[in-house]
């Protein structure tokens, strides 16, 4: 049995309270333990003590979403019998305070697709669902409550934080979904949006529902003015929604709309002028978009023993490593101007260069110049800008906080930085596990070429330290490790490798 998270803060509700005592005093050292998000699914691994195998997935609002599809792609590979998939997120002053940098809270209720919405509301908690394939399922005798007929995870190419005018991340994780499932879009009964209440997010999935649907536009309501955005857990929170849905024939209300935004949706409410008439839904859309660009798509289905999911029998290729390059030393980070402006250098950390330098030279020494997916694996992300906003928030308090601190230390923004340089549109997910984060990265990738779904993969092992991080270390005699499993011997340390298929044939850069 296998045990996926989804989540962004790990245990920053912990380190923060502590975090001006860690300087002067070794009484609360113990809190680095649970620091970083994989040690949170750790803790969760070993509370229950009969998970095989554990693993976090870290792409900002889509991570339980993501930890969703890992778990299918997982049970069809028969790498797992029994998968746990879902997220939790807690709240905290450095997420409270990182989202209100951005100018996106809203101190009054959340109005998802409403004309008047100011931002999002906060939330925290966590869902978890039980996946398996329906033999194994019918063999211990177990309620199958509906099926997982499709999913999609796409990345918007964008923006850090914002979404595109067209939604095209959306929109093509919303199709990888319908197509995996083998519908259209008149076979959707109702979409749970990801509808955060912000104006650039309801704005843009709008239009992506739009381009989706067209004028077969099936029940739509975003459940945020519920629970809140719960940021990395939503996507199995949900989840969890829509399972409900299905289970007890209801469509959940879209709270708080009244006003229809501009070339907006008409959410689901009791307002005179929502679509009150609607079928009992047998088939819904559930969706996660994250920072970055991160957008994943979920499809669940009644349980129905004529529907059968057709795959053929196929050979897995394969995979070989076309370029592999390594960047250990901030004395090599100066390369980077051969790929972008200085100011643009200067707006990035030294991880951000770092794994963008090595992402970009190992596709050029590989001859490619957009890869099919982009596979990232890191212990804490940039933990340089996590630890100044905590020093920010520690100095200065709760005002005029630099949003760039926060916009960077989201775990994805490494991966989400390459596939906007790169305008990759394709798989994209973030695994923090630790020192064996490397190893779920190149799994995920051996798997998207050997399944058919990629050609090529870039997958990249970023990390960094700091001065004040390895001090605390080594007061508390641990050693620190990379998320390949080395141990850290510098203060920043990219690895990005290239796979594709045996039988692939790229051209080489000169040619």
């Amino acid at each position: 049995m296998v045990l996926i998270s989804g989540t962004t803060v790990g245990g920053m509700d912990i380190t923060e309270q502590h975090y001006a005592s860690l300087k002067e005093s070794d009484e609360h050292l113990d809190c680095l333990k649970s620091h970083d998000c994989g040690s949170s699914t750790r803790l969760m691994a070993d509370f229950f003590g009969f998970f095989s195998e554990y693993t976090t997935i870290s792409t900002a609002c889509s991570s339980a979403a993501n930890a969703i599809i890992l778990g299918a792609e997982m049970i069809k590979s028969g790498e797992a019998d029994i998968v746990v998939a879902g997220g939790s997120e807690a709240l905290t002053r450095f997420h409270l305070n990182g989202f209100n940098s951005l100018m996106i809270l809203d101190k009054e209720r959340c109005r998802p697709f409403d004309d008047t919405r100011a931002g999002l509301n906060l939330g925290e908690g966590a869902a978890f669902i039980v996946l398996e394939s329906e033999e194994h399922a019918q063999q211990r005798k177990a309620s199958i409550h509906a099926w997982l007929a499709g999913y999609g995870n796409a990345c918007d190419a964008f923006h850090q934080t914002a979404s595109s005018e067209n939604g095209e991340g959306a929109f093509i994780a919303m199709t990888e979904a319908l197509n995996m499932a083998g519908l259209d879009a008149t076979g959707i009964d109702y979409v749970n949006a990801h509808g955060t209440g912000t104006p650039n997010n309801d704005q843009s999935e709008s239009v992506a529902l739009r381009r989706m649907f067209g004028h077969q536009m099936p029940p739509v309501s975003s459940t945020k003015a519920f629970t809140g955005h719960t940021t990395s857990a939503s996507g199995s929170i949900e989840a969890v929604i829509c399972l409900l849905a299905l289970a007890h024939q209801f469509i959940p209300e879209n709270l708080g709309w009244q006003h229809p935004m501009p070339d907006g949706i008409i959410p689901i409410t009791q307002h005179p002028s929502s679509n009150t008439q609607h079928p009992t839904p047998n088939t819904v859309l559930c969706n996660a978009f994250g920072f970055g660009g991160n957008d994943s798509a979920l499809i669940f289905s009644k349980y129905n023993e004529f529907f059968r999911e057709q795959e053929g029998t196929r050979i897995p290729p394969e995979t070989k490593v076309l370029s592999r390059v390594e960047i250990t030393s901030e004395e090599q980070l100066s390369e980077i101007r051969d790929f972008i402006s200085p100011m643009e250098a200067r707006r990035m950390g030294k991880l951000l260069k770092s794994s963008l330098l090595a992402s970009l030279k190992a596709l050029r020494e590989a001859g490619i110049e957009t890869p099919d997916a982009i596979v990232t694996a890191t212990s804490m992300g940039c933990l340089e800008n996590s630890e100044r906003l905590l020093e920010q928030l520690e100095t200065e308090g709760e005002v005029m906080l630099k949003p760039t601190y926060f916009m960077q230390s989201t775990h994805n923004t490494l991966s989400s930085n390459i596939a906007i340089r790169t305008h990759c549109h394709g798989y994209n997910v973030t695994y923090t596990q630790g020192r064996q984060s490397l190893e779920w990265a190149l799994r995920d990738a051996r798997r998207l070429i050997e399944t058919g779904k990629c050609k090529n993969v870039l997958v990249g092992c970023h990390d960094e330290t700091t001065p004040l991080y390895r001090d605390l270390m080594k007061r508390a005699s641990a050693d620190v490790f990379w998320s390949d499993g080395e141990k850290c011997q510098s203060s920043i340390h990219s690895i990005a490798i290239v796979l594709t298929t045996a039988n692939n044939q790229h051209p080489s850069p000169n040619t």
